[in-house]
């Protein structure tokens, strides 16, 4: 619904007069020692504003204490006016609290709280509508909390720069109303301004800071809070800041970041023909993400990548892979004038201070899955940097990023709208935790250069130009022709590869011949789930959905993503019609090389994970023998 400009606009005097002043006694934070605001030396202060606002008086005898955050915004310059910065920000907070009472406002008549609001000043509230009255209350304060939250941010991010502020948790949220919410609100970000925000930079820091706090405790307090519904289940969008408002979800600037890295070009990747072909295929799907709909058609259709895992020995080209990836998306982004983020999680985002590491964590999910961009995550060396639950080896920090990774990837409230992928990469995988492995959607194994032209020809792309040695009986980068190379790799999964699964594979067509119909292969998943426990329906689901990205297995012309307007810029509809033209049927050989895929990598990751366990404890008992052994020596002298 669009969230007109009147509606808003009419609460612009409220808006001003919060921020203009009132008095607060703080009921659950415990306030700091904070100087009242003062002005440059001349200059008088604003008049004492009280609020009358019935209702809002509490019984606390504390003294109250005065929150006028223009002067304290305009208390930071040193020359009487306020800087265009100061303006901006009030501007800001004016109208984000002004969009804030205004859901508020169509909230409260949605679910009827507008009328029981009348018959409790008239005194005529029933007894048996006073729980009812309570909790609409409390619901109206949190979506009011979260709104100016969300519309703050959103309307402060162009202003943001390379300083960052930690105010730590917000306490005052109060949800008795939505009045008296937003004075608490409003009184913790007074206090934090005045403790944290020593010049410009820093106060909009501080800002920001606060907004994301006051959100994420908003939306956990709404978790369980009843009669949210009528808010969670509508959108309102104001058209004059091409802001949206979703539930308690954060709506940020559709604004990409410039990349750095050094791009790679798919004839730069010599073997890992699968992996850099279903790599090539998601850059293009990415680009079919529909923004005025908010949803990619190959999400609707099933052939999407969410999430991947690719795994290999060092050196194989997993980087690589990541900068050609990269450098399709940017290209493509630039041509249609998409933003574009990347961002990779790395070993920095590991904290020594409790709950910090799952904080950067989930700021990198966010950042990522912002509706308003394409966006690519990664998280290159995964074994280091997701805990494994059970290991001692395992730190706090990386235990709470892999909370973070299984409740984003595959938890209750994951929404895979198809405008983002993310990418696990490691050359352990089987140090990683197991139940975040298996969100891993798909598998691309990379394997680098495998046969010998390959090999000739990855040597003569890193040899460069600058020789004359001569070639030699080589058909130059034929074998890396991909579609060709592509076919011979699922052809090699028709049988498995790893021994444990060959067991399997070799016992079931024993038992019940050919694997043709679905409840032969039904066995032979079964066989399967019983040779390796972890072999569960999550596994099931991964591989039907590697089927179905089979079942779309072709890319999208490079001249639609050239020219937007032969498929890009088309409505939703549009390209749901043309790409459901261009799939293929699923079939039986599929499915059994997607089965044999995946069955393959799980087998492939427990047998290393088996024999580093062996290995270590091998190397115990050699220690404790040798110790052993010099223990009884000293003694013996």
């Amino acid at each position: 619904m669009e969230l007109r400009e009147a509606d808003i606009r009419k609460h612009y005097p409220a808006a001003l007069a919060l921020l203009d002043g009132f008095d607060h006694t703080a009921r659950v934070a415990t306030g700091r020692a904070v100087a009242p605001t003062e002005r440059s030396p001349g200059i008088a202060t604003r008049r004492r504003f009280r609020s009358t606002t019935p209702g809002l008086v509490t019984r606390s005898t504390a003294r109250p204490e005065g929150v006028r955050l223009i002067d304290r915004v305009e208390a930071l310059g040193d020359d009487g006016l306020p800087s265009p910065l100061m303006a901006s920000v009030l501007q800001s907070l004016r109208r984000a609290l002004a969009i804030a009472l205004a859901v508020g406002e169509q909230f409260s008549e949605r679910t009827g709280l507008d009328a029981l609001k009348r018959e409790n000043l008239a005194g005529g509230l029933a007894a048996s509508r006073k729980g009812e009255f309570g909790e609409l209350l409390s619901a109206e304060a949190l979506v009011v909390l979260s709104v100016f939250a969300n519309a703050s941010a959103f309307l402060l991010a162009s202003h943001a720069g390379e300083t960052t502020v930690e105010i730590g948790e917000v306490e005052e949220v109060l949800t008795d109303n939505a009045p008296l919410a937003l004075h608490g609100a409003l009184w913790e970000l007074d206090q934090d301004i005045a403790t944290f925000a020593s010049d410009e930079p820093r106060l909009v820091a501080t800002l920001l800071a606060f907004a994301e706090a006051l959100m994420g405790r908003a939306e956990s307090r709404a978790a369980t809070a009843p009669r949210t519904q009528a808010f969670t289940s509508a959108a309102w969008r104001v058209e004059a800041d091409d802001f949206t408002i979703q539930g308690f979800t954060p709506s940020r600037r559709g604004k990409g970041t410039a990349l750095t890295m050094t791009f790679k070009k798919p004839n730069e990747v010599v073997g890992n023909h699968i992996a850099k072909y279903q790599a090539m295929k998601l850059s293009k799907m990415l680009m079919a993400y529909d923004f005025e709909r908010r949803l990619n058609p190959f999400a609707e259709l099933g052939g999407f990548i969410f999430t991947f895992m690719g795994d290999g020995a060092p050196g194989t080209g997993k980087t690589t892979l990541i900068q050609m990836m990269a450098g399709l998306i940017s290209g493509y982004c630039e041509a249609a004038g998409y933003p574009f983020r990347y961002q990779n999680l790395s070993t920095d985002n590991i904290d020594s201070y409790q709950g910090k590491s799952g904080q950067n964590a989930k700021a990198f999910i966010n950042n990522i899955i912002d509706p308003g961009v394409i966006g690519f995550g990664t998280i290159d060396d995964i074994d280091q940097l997701a805990g494994k639950r059970g290991d001692r080896q395992s730190s706090s920090g990386q235990l709470e990023i892999t909370a973070v990774l299984m409740e984003s990837f595959a938890g209750a409230n994951t929404v895979v709208r198809g405008n983002c992928t993310f990418g696990m990469f490691s050359n352990y995988p089987e140090n990683v935790d197991d139940a975040l492995r298996q969100r891993a959607g798909a598998r691309f194994l990379v394997d680098g250069p495998q046969s010998r032209d390959d090999y000739i020809d990855i040597l003569h792309l890193l040899l460069g130009k600058n020789h004359d040695i001569p070639l030699g009986d080589h058909d130059l980068f034929a074998a890396q022709q991909i579609k060709k190379a592509v076919a011979a790799s699922f052809l090699s999964h028709g049988r498995p590869k790893e021994d444990g699964l060959i067991k399997v594979w070799e016992k079931t067509e024993a038992q019940i011949g050919n694997l043709n119909t679905i409840a032969k292969l039904g066995v032979y998943l079964k066989g399967i789930q019983e040779a390796d426990p972890r072999f569960t329906g999550r596994a099931i689901k991964n591989i039907t959905d590697a089927v179905k990205v089979r079942a779309m297995d072709f890319e999208l012309p490079d001249e639609w993503m050239e020219n937007p307007d032969l498929f890009l810029f088309k409505s939703y509809d549009e390209k749901l019609s043309m790409i459901r033209d261009m799939a293929q049927p699923i079939t039986v050989d599929m499915v059994i090389q997607e089965i044999n895929r995946y069955a393959d990598s799980e087998f492939r990751y427990a047998d290393k994970s088996d024999e580093v366990a062996i290995a270590n404890m091998v190397r115990e008992f050699g220690l404790g023998e040798e110790a052993k052994r010099r223990y009884l020596a000293a003694k013996s002298q």
